[in-house]
């Protein structure tokens, strides 16, 4: 059967240490005499990663290096999200929504939302928008209360490039977005006591 992307990852091992970066493209500029500064903020913002497996014997480390290699380097994409993180701090009850097409930036309004709801979201869930080879992975970045029409607005990072459409679903449980390796190269340590060591690096996948 042939490989399709975005892949899901193998379950049969978990990650030891996970190390997410939230990227921002700013630039600042400082006058050397009196170290005055000017900021310029590029819309650029992306997620990165550095992904570590435990020491593991053939058997299991074979399921992750055929992953691996079936990506092709940065060809292909996979999805991940934060394995701490599969549910919210908050109360997102209801059936979340997008309101209204065309939104992108950092704000996002919803409905759909059970109404009156204190802290529906709390700061630091994460909320998932489209699904397979259209997933971006967003973090809150304020606590969400719900009005009693049963909507919020949502403060976000990284923005929203492509504008989810009017009703499109709000994911708010195990989410994920798409991602790729950093590199063309792939590398792991078998020691003598066939023990395989095996970490990679990747980056959010942005089209």
């Amino acid at each position: 059967m042939a490989i399709t992307y975005p892949r899901t990852l193998p379950t049969n091992i978990g990650f030891s240490s996970l190390t997410l970066r939230a990227v921002n493209q700013t630039a600042m500029t400082m006058s050397p005499f009196t170290y005055k500064q000017q900021v310029h903020n590029h819309t650029g913002q992306r997620w990165e990663a550095e992904l570590q497996l435990p020491p593991m014997k053939y058997e299991d480390a074979e399921v992750w290096l055929a992953w691996l290699l079936s990506l092709n380097g940065r060809a292909g994409t996979f999805l991940m999200g934060d394995p701490n993180r599969a549910t919210a701090r908050g109360t997102p009850t209801g059936t979340p929504l997008v309101k209204g097409a065309g939104q992108t930036g950092s704000s996002l309004t919803i409905d759909g939302c059970t109404a009156s709801t204190a802290g529906w979201l709390k700061a630091g869930d994460y909320i998932q928008l489209g699904t397979g080879a259209s997933a971006t992975l967003h973090k809150v970045l304020q606590d969400v209360d719900v009005g009693t029409n049963g909507e919020g607005e949502l403060d976000l990072w990284p923005s929203i490039r492509t504008a989810p459409a009017d009703d499109s679903t709000v994911i708010v449980s195990n989410t994920v977005g798409r991602w790729r390796l950093n590199s063309g190269q792939q590398d792991w340590s078998i020691d003598n006591a066939s023990f395989y060591g095996i970490t990679f690096a990747a980056v959010e996948a942005i089209t």
